[in-house]
């Protein structure tokens, strides 16, 4: 596979996993999300059939690397906000919003607010190494961006 197929693949995969890991810590472990947590989600939402374009139009390169560029500046956005949403966490500055999470949909808005989980968004749910999961978010996004810049633009040997 050529460094350029390794970047179009990871473009793919990563935000794929992050989700896939957001929303399973949501539906099964129990993690509600803040309204940052959510706005972290949304690049990645976008990356994923970005990158899956990309991988389509392969044969394609200037529509390929279109799709590519706009995946990897979709997982970097999701980066920032993630950082952004880390330095809410650590105290580093004030959060832009308050946060609240939406209910579970059961057509009546009273009972719906009622029901949900009130998460705030410059507490961190859950922590590893001191690191909270808006900071994961950040680190592996941002690094993936890089990665995906740094194959797409390396010359195969």
């Amino acid at each position: 596979m050529t460094n350029y197929g390794k970047a179009r693949l990871i473009a793919f995969a990563v935000p794929l996993a992050l989700l896939a890991g957001a929303l399973g810590s949501q539906y099964l472990g129990g993690l509600y999300p803040c309204e940052m947590c959510h706005w972290q989600r949304w690049p990645h939402y976008a990356a994923v059939p970005l990158a899956a374009l990309s991988i389509l139009f392969a044969r394609q390169m200037v529509v390929s690397t279109l799709f590519l560029s706009l995946a990897m500046m979709a997982i970097f956005t999701s980066g920032v906000i993630g950082v952004f949403h880390a330095g809410v966490e650590y105290g580093w500055w004030q959060g832009l919003t308050a946060c609240t999470m939406s209910g579970s949909g059961s057509g009546n808005s009273l009972a719906d607010i009622m029901a949900a989980p009130l998460v705030s968004c410059d507490e961190p749910q859950w922590t590893l190494f001191g690191i909270s999961l808006a900071g994961f978010n950040a680190i592996i996004s941002i690094g993936t961006a890089i990665a995906i810049t740094w194959l797409a633009t390396r010359k195969t040997k």
